[in-house]
């Protein structure tokens, strides 16, 4: 068993350890506090069968508290919209936001296990936003070991944005690269 008090997270130990002073050496910067860092990670999952069946978010929201480790909140559509047949207050979808050592537990869970399992992987897109976050989409949830194939009734696609405190870029993909992120550009 772990004791919690001085565990330390794998990728958090690697980035106080190399990752910061490397950081600091490529883009010269003066004062420690300016070193980019990963602030949050969010996962998301839309649920479209939602509107046929409410039981399908639930579903989905059990399924990504066991990927996240923390439990998972639905979300629900803020306007009606006719053509969708959705109401205001529906169940539409669910997120994790995680923080701190769930974070860095999470983004090595998916750097070494889930993106390799990825059918034909051949690299992520680096898609960045233009203030130094990165996004990208998974096609199947199944790629991460906590859920159990058999259980699952419907795989379902994910959004994961993980954002830095950097607004460059350049910075957040040098960030991740150290990560060992596989981009594929």
């Amino acid at each position: 068993m772990l004791d919690q008090a001085t565990y330390t997270p794998r990728l958090k130990a690697l980035y106080a350890a190399s990752i910061r002073a490397a950081m600091k050496e490529q883009f010269g910067y003066n004062n420690d506090m300016q070193i980019p860092r990963i602030e949050k990670i969010v996962l998301n999952m839309g649920v479209g069968e939602a509107v046929k069946d409410t039981k399908k978010v639930k579903q989905a929201a059990e399924e990504l508290t066991l990927i996240a480790g923390q439990k998972a909140v639905i979300t629900k559509a803020k306007n009606s919209i006719a053509g969708f047949r959705v109401r205001e207050e529906m169940p539409l979808g669910c997120k994790v936001t995680l923080r701190g050592d769930r974070m860095y537990e999470f983004l090595d869970r998916l750097i070494n296990i889930a993106l390799p399992r990825v059918r034909d992987f051949r690299g992520v897109k680096p898609a960045f936003d233009g203030r130094g976050n990165f996004a990208m989409g998974l096609k199947e949830h199944i790629v991460f070991p906590e859920i159990d194939f058999d259980k699952v009734d419907e795989v379902l696609g994910m959004d994961i944005i993980i954002c830095t405190s950097t607004q460059v870029d350049a910075e957040a993909k040098a960030l991740l690269k150290a990560f060992n992120m596989p981009f594929n550009a």
